[in-house]
């Protein structure tokens, strides 16, 4: 697995998200299973929050890492309603307690909200401070946005990207990359499985072999800076998840998806879901 330097530590370039997963009790053996296997096969990053089934999800990963905590790069995110002074330590610690951990390797604003960003950076720091974050980041910020922090600690920016949705390239990734600051991407192949279907994804995995959710996590995780968090829980999509990782795109493959999903020639809202 092809790995990169997030927060001082080597991550997997793909990744595993949470989303959705403990909010069916049912399925919980199997999101176990899942994220177990992921680790085994080197996406040593697992990407979760407070967000999703309000804590679920987090106990999930729990039980996931049980045993391996010192194998995984573990990334969580912060309610923006919790993101006062006083908020952010006690959201931590309720998370730090569902994780069964006492460290979050990566600890993320998940969008901006009603506190001032000097607040939230404050709280961020003094969690680092007292050892319970490695380090911070954001969520779901535009440009304009990380130009408002007050700080340059901040360690990546987690935002929606895949070919369908570009508009980050416009000048939000140039920002990052001449910082050197990762760019996380979450929905890497859009939601409800949208991308799978387009003929020149199709046509492009047909000829490596793979399938369009690889190219899609291929294209994304073949610049420099970018992490792809795709969530699975069949067995056989996590193993194609990891071996997307190998898959080395052509020049034509890029010219193909580019003609298909154009990249951006003006600044768009930043998207998200």
């Amino acid at each position: 697995m092809r790995t990169l330097e997030l927060a001082g530590k080597q991550v997997s370039v793909i990744g595993q998200g949470t989303w959705h997963m403990g909010e069916d009790r049912h399925q919980r053996d199997a999101e176990i299973a899942a994220l177990r296997l992921g680790i085994d096969l080197g996406m040593n990053l697992i990407d979760t929050a407070e967000m999703y089934a309000e804590g679920g999800a987090e106990e999930v990963v729990s039980q996931a890492i049980a045993s391996q905590r010192d194998q995984v790069f573990l990334v969580s995110k912060v309610y923006p309603h919790n993101a006062s002074r006083k908020g952010i330590p006690a959201a931590c610690e309720r998370s730090l307690k569902r994780l069964n951990t006492e460290f979050i390797d990566l600890y993320l604003l998940h969008w901006p909200g009603q506190y001032p960003l000097e607040e939230t950076v404050e709280a961020f720091e003094r969690l680092r401070e007292a050892g319970k974050i490695g380090r911070w980041g954001v969520s779901n910020f535009d440009l304009d946005d990380m130009h408002a922090l007050p700080s340059p600690a901040c360690a990546t920016n987690q935002v929606l990207y895949n070919p369908e949705e570009r508009g980050v390239e416009f000048n939000l990734l140039p920002w990052m990359k001449t910082r050197r600051m990762p760019l996380m991407a979450y929905c890497p192949i859009a939601r409800g499985g949208r991308l799978l279907g387009h003929p020149a994804l199709l046509e492009i995995a047909e000829h490596h072999g793979a399938t369009p959710a690889q190219i899609c996590l291929a294209w994304a995780a073949r610049q420099d800076g970018v992490i792809a968090i795709p969530k699975a829980v069949k067995p056989e999509h996590v193993r194609l998840n990891a071996a997307a990782a190998l898959l080395t795109l052509r020049a034509e493959d890029l010219r193909a998806i580019d003609r298909a999903f154009p990249p951006p020639s003006r600044k768009k809202g930043l998207a998200m879901v």
